[in-house]
């Protein structure tokens, strides 16, 4: 018999975030959460997203143990302003038991139901600064930090009890060059001539902060067309400053700015923190931290996480200048392979900018939909 109970106290939060790590544990290619920062974003009383969303976890039984969990989450903007009314899921994981995966799916759909919603989906956070999509391709790589690790039967649950695939990303792995081609500098020099920017370099977190807000402000500019974006609000991005910004590395954060100083585009990259999070195990003290900071400045492999572009300078070649002081900076540091972000099947134009390097696509992930009728 599989019980679902909904988690409500600090003991149940910590079983839930642990959870996989017992699921995990014989796998090769699962990279840990870190344990407090799982805990916080789920604390209404430390993560902003509360003001513009709600979310209920759960956990699933079968003879006493612990063998699944599940987060229902209702973001209030993407349903009462979007109109998009849908019940999301997240933090989703489980053993290989059907029934285990219909039983925590249908407690997310009751929710849904009583608040009038159409449809459920998933697996994905509270918005787009979170882990979305459930891997479908790629068992055989480590996650990055931004991204969920799954097992194959995943998938096949879903499409059994009837989900439909609702969206699509694709991630690539690059190998770079000794130094960057030719063609890229010549490009990058005119381009930045022709439209008179100039380079903004850092060498500290502290100098990035000021431009932090203009970031996220590119960012809903260059994907708000996308199907799955959502706005990303002020304390949102707050909140992201305080999460993200330990592991920064200044020189992996390339801006852009036009003739008056306006930030026009930007690219973030860090230093794989993969095998480090694994060495971590989900805590960094006492003595976790080291492995991060030894990751961030000895590494040979890097992860692309976000590139903004303001929408008057986008198709004019500025991705060349980006790509151009990306390239010299995994060149002075050692990096000799990078792995993109998941970007959307449908967005193309991104795809197109890894056509002139030697890549591989390599990972897939899906989120699932389906109607829960009213």
């Amino acid at each position: 018999m599989i019980i679902v109970n909904e988690v409500l106290n600090k003991s149940d939060f910590k079983k839930f975030v642990k959870f996989p790590f017992q699921l995990y544990k014989d796998s090769k290619y699962w990279a840990p959460p870190i344990i407090n920062e799982e805990l916080e974003a789920m604390d209404k009383d430390k993560n902003p997203v509360f003001k513009n969303a709600q979310a209920r976890f759960f956990l699933a039984y079968k003879d006493n143990k612990i063998v699944g969990r599940i987060a229902a989450i209702i973001n209030w903007i993407e349903v009462n302003e979007q109109m998009k009314k849908k019940i999301r899921f997240g933090w989703f994981d489980v053993i290989d038991d059907i029934e285990v995966t219909k039983a925590l799916l249908s407690k997310v759909s009751e929710i849904g139901k009583a608040h009038q919603l159409k449809s459920i989906e998933g697996p994905v956070g509270f918005s787009n600064l979170d882990k979305a999509g459930m891997l479908i391709e790629g068992f055989e790589e480590v996650n990055t930090m931004i991204t969920w690790y799954n097992y194959p039967y995943y998938k096949d649950h879903f499409e059994q009890l009837g989900y439909e695939k609702a969206a699509e990303w694709v991630e690539f792995k690059i190998n770079i060059a000794p130094k960057p081609p030719e063609k890229v500098a010549k490009f990058s020099k005119i381009i930045s001539e022709r439209y008179d920017l100039k380079l903004i370099k850092f060498k500290s977190s502290k100098e990035i902060l000021p431009y932090v807000d203009e970031m996220f402000g590119l960012l809903n500019d260059t994907y708000s067309s996308l199907q799955t974006y959502v706005p990303i609000q002020q304390y949102q991005i707050d909140n992201y400053k305080k999460k993200y910004l330990r592991y920064v590395h200044p020189e992996f954060i390339n801006c852009i700015a036009d003739g008056n100083g306006k930030l026009i585009a930007f690219a973030i990259t860090m230093p794989s923190f993969s095998k480090a999070l694994q060495k971590v195990n989900g805590k960094l003290f006492p003595f976790g931290f080291l492995h991060i900071l030894r990751a961030r400045k000895n590494n040979d492999t890097a992860s692309f996480y976000l590139i903004g572009i303001d929408a008057a300078y986008q198709n004019k070649g500025v991705t060349a200048i980006i790509f151009y002081e990306m390239l010299k900076t995994f060149n002075r540091n050692g990096i000799t392979q990078v792995e993109t972000n998941p970007e959307l099947e449908e967005n193309t134009a991104i795809q197109r900018l890894w056509n002139s390097y030697d890549h591989k696509l390599h990972k897939r992930r899906r989120t699932y939909r389906k109607s829960i009728g009213l």
